[in-house]
């Protein structure tokens, strides 16, 4: 993509990632740069981040042999994401109106 992504919108796309169901680092990333161009250098802080803040939990589970972080959203999680979608849906209706030309300052 073109347009650069910001860290609250990867952090909004990771809550929405995790919303429907738990979800592991490598997976998280793979939807996350089907719209940014991110490195796990990235995303891994913002997931540490989301996880201070009470939004994810953490928990190992193996697979094929190995150890596999999953992420899990909490119910702060869940108010977070409702904020996060309330505060695109009012950017997103409000940028679209300015580039299709309908608002002036």
């Amino acid at each position: 993509m073109y347009y650069p992504v910001s860290s609250v919108l990867i952090e909004c796309i990771i809550l929405s990632v995790v919303e429907t169901a738990d979800s592991y680092g490598y997976e998280i990333s793979q939807t996350v740069k089907l719209v940014a161009d991110i490195k796990e250098s990235i995303l891994y802080p913002i997931l540490k981040k989301l996880e201070k803040n009470g939004y994810l939990t953490t928990y190992t589970q193996i697979f094929q042999g190995r150890k596999r972080k999953y992420y899990s959203l909490t119910a702060a999680g869940k108010e977070q994401l409702q904020f996060l979608r309330r505060e695109w849906a009012l950017y997103r209706d409000s940028l679209e109106a300015i580039i299709e030309g309908g608002v002036r300052g």
